[in-house]
């Protein structure tokens, strides 16, 4: 313990101190006492600290002396000594031995010259320049001599931290580090120490009257004695504290402090003491935020982090202002006065508080700036104060900005690491809906507040934020999944202290953004993980594909075969379970079978409100039933859009079976009907026409329409897969998505633009009707056949028995009946004609409206239909159109 006691600093201290004075430890107890409160209050030169500058001044002293060998040992040393990297703080080491070498030579007649040094490096303007700092080059390196009983003072701004407090010295334990400690003010070297030992005067007490003497006193005309500069100096100690002095008070009306006019001051020291009370509005200003502020509670943990900086900043404010009155004290007791060389004089207060002032007025800035605002949006104001090119300010709010920004550091790692967001004031850039259900966790429950990114995030930055954290809670509570993603950190990860908050903020391309991308690939390329093989996304994506948008055509035709006979009654009269049980026998008959039982089991029927007059084709539709994770992909809105376009697409699958129909109808009638008797098959002839060139044309245009909505489908779909299989995170997955809907919306007409559609409906309709006459004329027909051969086997039957084949009133009856049957035929013809050359119409109007459309598609669409231009030969109004639309399409490429 003794050998530790002997290292103690408080022991070194005072041996040093003992080894410079030549006197016992009994009689150096003043000095001890004086270098311990020296070490403690922060003092530091007002230069920069520059290590190659001191060594390149020692040099020069040393060849000054013509000591070019000592000067070239030295350079060898001092870079031996860099290279070792032994000493922490080198320049300090330099610094030392240079003032010592200086001091050993400089008459003790110098020693009160240090507040002159001040006068001279300062320039002439300090006090007006709100935002000036004297350049670190223009402050000289030599110092005037230190001794026990005179000394001088001066206010610095180092970016460093400050010297280790009496208390640590004094308890021998280690000093703290540069992490540790705050920058502010501080006093620049030393103050004047008397014989006795004399502690500082509380801030806010006050000496008695007259215990400090004046040096004179001058009488105006009246005789009323004018008020010393000592009083003066005391006035305004109290003021930089927010203190009313016996003469210089806050004015009300102007909110400054003021001198009154009546009190009889030459205009000089009344200037300079305006000047000076400047500082103690500034005090006021930022101490009255600091103090209102730090009692709100919704204020915030940012803003009380704000707060706590004004406080640490106004803190070493205090220290000077402490070490002001201690000087104050020392003069008081020794009874010293005003004109003494190291005294207090106002001229050496506005020297000594200049850095200060310049600190609080940025301070005072800073509070103004920030009125009225909250966590991110509060570190934005401070960001946005630092963009300035003074290397001071700019420290000043770098220090208050890592102090600011730590709290939001920790909401960000706790986001990002845990899915936790415990904002009670709202300060986060990420905000969370309570009252949303784990249903609609993905799409409504986190949001980004904009207005709380701080502007050191990107947005970019901020989207993936929010990514991550969405990513985590989705897991933990729709997928039930909490195994940690791949290489995340551990997710008590937190920032370590300010000064880090600060340095990762600084470098956003760097490090922050490699702890960003790494958390969000990991944690984006689990959750797709699990989607996928757990759950089963990509395959729920293909089945929407063959069972909702028809792309499984066997299993759909055979379907259309079992439910014909169902879906042509009412829809009134349908039963889901037994459309269900068709289902199912379609499912077993075709290569749907072989899909997985998650699938299937998800596959159903669904009836559509039912209008007056709807048969069950107009309210048929199959469903698919989406739940738990994979519903965040396939919403209710989503689905909704899947039935839409299902629907359109089984009307027009529909229209193809109709059409196929048609044509079979054609070929086997028109067998039949060759061998009816009567007139040399006349009637048949004319009946069989209309209904071979009608259905011929209406089926090859529908037809190819089919391939074409086919061919747009297949298009969408290709780009969807391609994106999925590129997706990096769930967002890009329903992204691609909602585009692929959208666009076969589109392309299917289904979107706003109703005439393409109305038209389309049209034809559709003019379809159901063809196939509605053309089954009358040959129910007519075959009928008629019947009949006809029914009278002929009778006759035949009559003149095998040896009667007469018929009589005359049976023959009149039939020949009345054949008659009437002849009289419909121009009737049905003509309508067959009729239906065709109406549908022939829409047709054309239907190809103009799709050259005319802006989607590209829909243009190539018109192509498909007039495949071998029958319409463009028949109608000249196409042409035209045609050519336009291709130097259109050419100028858009």
């Amino acid at each position: 313990m003794a050998a530790l006691d002997q290292k103690s600093p408080n022991v070194l201290l005072q041996s040093l101190c003992c080894r410079i004075t030549g006197k016992s430890e009994a009689d150096v107890a003043h000095q001890f006492q004086y270098a311990v409160r020296v070490i403690g209050s922060n003092y530091a030169p007002t230069i920069e600290r520059d290590e190659f500058l001191v060594s390149e001044k020692i040099k020069k002293e040393l060849l000054k002396q013509r000591r070019e060998a000592d000067a070239a040992l030295f350079s060898e040393l001092h870079r031996k000594l860099q290279t070792q990297g032994v000493l922490k703080y080198r320049w300090s080491i330099l610094y030392l031995l240079l003032s010592l070498c200086e001091d050993s030579r400089k008459p003790s007649s110098r020693v009160c010259s240090y507040g002159g040094l001040f006068a001279q490096a300062l320039p002439r303007d300090a006090h007006s320049t709100p935002f000036y700092y004297a350049r670190p080059q223009s402050l000289c390196l030599s110092y005037p001599d230190r001794s026990t009983h005179n000394a001088s003072s001066g206010i610095g701004s180092l970016p460093n931290g400050p010297a280790p407090s009496p208390q640590h010295l004094l308890s021998g334990s280690a000093p703290p580090t540069a992490a540790d400690t705050s920058r502010g003010s501080r006093l620049a070297w030393a103050l004047q120490v008397s014989g006795s030992s004399s502690g500082a005067l509380p801030l806010t007490s006050r000496p008695p009257a007259g215990s400090r003497p004046t040096h004179r006193q001058r009488r105006d005309g009246d005789g009323n004695a004018e008020v010393s500069e000592a009083a003066l100096v005391r006035d305004i100690l109290y003021v930089f504290q927010g203190i009313d002095g016996k003469f210089i008070k806050m004015c009300p009306t102007e909110e400054c402090y003021r001198i009154d006019a009546k009190v009889p001051l030459c205009k000089s020291l009344r200037d300079t003491s305006h000047r000076l009370a400047e500082l103690g509005w500034l005090h006021d200003k930022v101490r009255k935020y600091a103090d209102s502020r730090s009692l709100d509670r919704a204020f915030g943990l940012v803003g009380q982090s704000f707060c706590a900086s004004l406080h640490q900043e106004l803190k070493e404010y205090y220290r000077l202002l402490s070490v002001l009155h201690a000087q104050l004290q020392v003069e008081d007791d020794q009874g010293m006065n005003v004109g003494a060389d190291c005294s207090l004089t106002l001229r050496r207060l506005l020297v000594w508080t200049y850095d200060p002032k310049v600190r609080l007025k940025t301070l005072a800035a800073l509070v103004d700036f920030c009125q009225g605002r909250k966590g991110g949006e509060l570190a934005s104001a401070v960001h946005a104060y630092g963009k300035t090119g003074d290397p001071h300010m700019r420290a000043l709010v770098q220090h208050i900005l890592g102090l600011v920004s730590h709290p939001i550091l920790n909401f960000l790692y706790r986001w990002i690491y845990d899915g936790e967001l415990e904002d009670t004031y709202h300060e986060f850039f990420v905000a969370s809906d309570p009252t949303v259900k784990t249903d609609r966790l993905w799409h409504e429950k986190y949001s980004l507040r904009k207005s709380m990114v701080p502007s050191f995030i990107t947005m970019d930055q901020a989207r993936k934020v929010l990514l991550i954290g969405k990513s985590i809670n989705f897991l933990h509570q729709v997928c039930h999944d909490r195994t940690p993603p791949g290489r995340v950190p551990p997710a008590c990860k937190c920032a370590d202290s300010p000064r880090d908050a600060a340095e990762l903020f600084t470098d956003l391309e760097g490090a922050f953004q490699s702890k960003i991308d790494a958390a969000y690939f990991e944690t984006s390329k689990y959750l797709l993980d699990v989607l996928n093989k757990n759950y089963q996304l990509l395959e729920h994506l293909q089945a929407m594909r063959r069972y909702l948008l028809l792309g499984q055509g066997d299993f759909i035709r055979h379907l259309m075969d079992l439910l014909k006979p169902e879906l042509v009654r009412a829809a009134t009269t349908l039963y889901q379970h037994n459309l269900t049980g068709i289902l199912e026998t379609a499912v077993r008959a075709t290569n749907a079978q072989f899909d997985s039982p998650e699938i299937l089991k998800r596959l159903d029927v669904r009836l559509l409100e039912v209008s007056p007059g709807d048969t069950g084709w107009d309210v048929f539709s199959l469903d698919y039933h989406v739940d738990g994770p994979i519903a965040t992909v396939f919403t209710r809105e989503c689905t909704n859009r899947y039935l839409r376009v299902f629907n359109f697409l089984w009307r027009a699958k529909r229209m193809e079976y109709i059409l196929t129909d048609i044509w079979k109808s054609q070929m086997c009638n028109a067998k039949l009907l060759k061998s009816m008797p009567g007139e040399h098959g006349a009637g048949p002839r004319c009946q069989q026409g209309a209904p071979e060139r009608g259905g011929a044309f209406i089926y090859r245009r529908e037809l190819a329409r089919q391939h074409g909505v086919a061919w747009v489908l297949e298009c969408s779909w290709d780009e969807l897969w391609n994106k999925v299989q590129r997706a990096q995170d769930l967002d890009h997955i329903i992204a691609a998505h909602e585009v692929f809907l959208d666009t076969i919306i589109s392309r299917c007409l289904l979107d706003s633009n109703s005439k393409l559609l109305n038209q389309l409906r049209a034809v559709f309709d003019q379809i159901i009707e063809f196939q509605s006459a053309q089954d009358t004329l040959y129910r007519s027909a075959l009928e008629e056949l019947r009949l006809r051969l029914q009278y002929e086997e009778s006759k035949r039957h009559r003149e095998k028995e040896g009667e007469w084949g018929v009589t005359a009133e049976q023959e009149a009856a039939e020949n009345r009946r054949v008659q009437e049957f002849k009289d419909t035929i121009p009737k049905m013809c003509s309508q067959l004609r009729l239906l065709t050359h109406f549908y022939q119409g829409l047709v054309r109007d239907f190809l103009r409206e799709l050259m005319t459309s802006s989607d590209e598609s829909l243009q190539f669409l018109s192509f498909r239909l007039d495949f071998n231009e029958h319409y463009k030969a028949r109608d000249p109004r196409l042409r035209p159109s045609l050519g336009a639309t291709r130097g259109r399409r050419c100028s858009n490429n």
